[in-house]
């Protein structure tokens, strides 16, 4: 049965057993873990890092970007968490799939790439922040936004 809500729960471990409807978000580990929204029962680990997913804590909601396409489960279900809420998205194709695992190459060799380079700070720049964003990898403003990046645009926020 597929799932419309998923609820947060910060935890430091990750149950070996994932009870359905829970995104477990572990920060010391840097991941958020679920049960495959569409019933399936496969465990769906999404990392978070500035190459990976993001998520968004608003203290009563999470979301976690981009969308979560599961392409190497039988079900290839592929949706959005936004604000507790699961967005179901379209299948997509082959050359979709292989195309946005490319994307993904790209980002992550650009990513670090850049790493090792010494960036000049703006004058107006709140290094501490900047540090705890990239730190934490919990927010990434600076990816660039592309089509499988979003909910469909008729969908509810």
């Amino acid at each position: 049965m597929r799932l419309r809500t998923i609820r947060p729960e910060f935890v430091e471990f990750v149950p070996e057993v994932l009870a359905p409807g829970v995104l477990y978000i572990s920060i010391p580990f840097a991941t958020a873990t679920h049960s495959c929204a569409c019933g399936c029962a496969e465990k769906v680990v999404t990392p978070i890092r500035p190459t990976d997913w993001s998520v968004i804590w608003d203290g009563e909601t999470v979301s976690l970007d981009p969308s979560i396409g599961n392409w190497s489960f039988p079900c290839q279900s592929h949706y959005w968490i936004r604000r507790n809420r699961l967005v179901w998205a379209g299948r997509w194709s082959r050359e979709d799939i292989e195309a946005g695992r490319e994307k993904d190459r790209s980002i992550k060799l650009r990513y670090f790439r850049g790493r090792g380079r010494k960036r000049e700070p703006s004058p107006v720049q709140n290094r501490a922040a900047d540090r705890r964003l990239s730190d934490s990898s919990l927010i990434d403003a600076r990816r660039p936004r592309e089509r499988w990046d979003r909910p469909p645009e008729d969908s509810p926020p």
